[in-house]
């Protein structure tokens, strides 16, 4: 009996001024598909599609984890999550939908893992990339389940047509990661197959980012150290705020600063970055579609925001004040805009999953840490990035705007630096709250900021109904977590 999958191919970026996208929707045979390059590519394109729906992360998933940051409130439906007491119905729904995208990505991740291999007009060498690439991409997708979730049901091309799966711990999924990163990083290339597709050094930077939560500090720092010094990647120049439109613009295909990106494209039906869709408000000039404005901030009453020196050029470029009848020090953050999108599902920006700000915060805590205290180099990156945020050129040194080690000089205070640092560059990019809670700061940090206590409960996401409704290797009270 042959088993059909339905596959809609990835933005192909043709060209060094425009994205193109190509979408060829069909039903495929697995038994007699995968034998040649070309059919592998379709395969491995399909892994893409699920995370940039609105439900994953070309939208959703990334407004819930900000609406949990420190700095960030949500409204309307996403509004009950300003209590810090786990998920009413409609967010216990929405999650049910990240982990059935999560899942539709592993799968066809699974598929690619399994089939390449037997591909009939393949060369060894191309399996490996495209197998390389599935697994970087599973791990990528457990990586983030693992964080929201604890353990979830492993599901590889050895048990993908299995429905009853018991709900493996934390320490399997992330030993299943770390097994396929460090495949990835041995079989990917130097270069990505196509712009928005890994290479080796994406999977070294996602490897570090692993380490990283993992506690292991010499890994991190060492993954992390070869990426930069392979001299791949280098820091977008800035000179003025709207200068990082250079980074994150919607006209912008790819940059020296680039590592891992989910692409995104205004051409085709349903291929823009939907996110853009939930930031703004209506009129703004910034989404001209208009928007849902879920997400907002307050740029005095939290400490984070009040503290954020105005001179930065990430404030000047990220925040603008906006009053809907929630105080008149609210701001709403156009880190992702774009002026010339025709419909609200069709923004043209890019998710900077990883960047290389990011490797160099990620070098600078493991350095720290790994050295039990901060250095010199440790102290260099983490002033490159400032540098850039003040408009200066990040790989000179300048006094009147560089962090002083001696003004740093122990573990504890310059992570602290880091951490707020962290949050300034990658604000809106979906990572304070994972990052707050990898640091184990969450409650102290959230009550600090906004007054509210965390319930423990609201720490992981349910096992969702669609899971324990079907998945008979798995209780749906001894099983689900804590809370639910």
């Amino acid at each position: 009996m042959k088993r059909f999958f339905q596959l809609i191919s990835f933005p192909l970026l043709l060209g060094a001024c425009s994205k193109t996208l190509q979408e060829d929707p069909y039903s495929i045979a697995e038994e007699t598909f995968y034998n040649t390059p070309a059919e592998v590519a379709t395969g491995a394109n399909a892994i893409y599609t699920p995370l940039r729906g609105v439900s994953s992360m070309g939208a959703l998933y990334t407004v819930q984890l900000e609406c949990y940051a420190d700095y960030m409130y949500g409204r309307g439906s996403h509004a009950p999550l300003n209590d810090y007491n786990g998920l009413d119905n409609t967010n216990t729904t929405r999650i049910g939908d990240m982990w059935r995208t999560f899942y539709e990505s592993i799968r066809n991740a699974n598929i690619i893992i399994k089939r390449a291999p037997q591909g009939t007009k393949i060369t060894q060498q191309d399996v490996a990339k495209f197998v390389g690439e599935a697994k970087f991409m599973r791990a990528l997708d457990y990586f983030h389940m693992v964080r929201n979730w604890s353990g979830v049901p492993l599901r590889t091309e050895n048990n993908m047509d299995a429905v009853d799966v018991k709900r493996n711990t934390a320490e399997e999924v992330y030993a299943l990661i770390l097994e396929d990163l460090l495949y990835a990083e041995t079989n990917l290339p130097d270069a990505p197959r196509l712009i928005g597709t890994p290479s080796k050094w994406s999977a070294k930077t996602l490897l570090a980012d692993v380490y990283l939560n993992l506690g292991k500090w010499t890994e991190a720092r060492d993954k992390a150290r070869e990426v930069i010094q392979s001299g791949k990647y280098s820091l977008v120049n800035v000179t003025v705020a709207d200068d990082f439109e250079k980074l994150y613009g919607a006209e912008v295909v790819n940059t020296p600063e680039e590592i891992f990106y989910l692409k995104f494209s205004r051409q085709g039906s349903n291929q823009g970055f939907q996110y853009v869709m939930y930031a703004h408000y209506p009129g703004s000039g910034y989404f001209p579609p208009g928007g849902f404005y879920t997400n907002y901030s307050d740029a005095q009453a939290i400490p984070i925001m009040k503290n954020w020196d105005r001179n930065d050029l990430r404030y000047i470029y990220n925040w603008y004040p906006q009053t809907f009848g929630l105080g008149a020090n609210t701001v709403l953050n156009r880190k992702f805009r774009d002026l010339k999108a025709a419909g609200q599902n069709n923004a043209g920006n890019d998710y900077p999953m990883y960047r290389y700000a990011d490797l160099l915060l990620i070098y600078a805590e493991a350095e720290n840490r790994a050295s039990n205290g901060p250095t010199a180099d440790a102290m260099e990156k983490l002033n490159m990035i400032r540098r850039r945020a003040y408009g200066a050129n990040p790989t000179v040194a300048n006094a009147a705007i560089d962090f002083k080690l001696a003004d740093y000089n122990t573990m504890q205070v310059f992570l602290d630096l880091v951490v707020r640092e962290r949050m300034y560059e990658t604000c809106y990019e979906g990572k304070r709250w994972l990052d707050l809670k990898r640091l184990g700061i969450v409650k102290q940090t959230v009550l600090a900021s906004k007054g509210k206590t965390v319930s423990d409960k609201h720490l992981l996401w349910p096992i969702p109904v669609i899971e324990t409704n079907y998945n008979k290797a798995i209780d749906p009270i001894k099983d689900q977590n804590p809370g639910y």
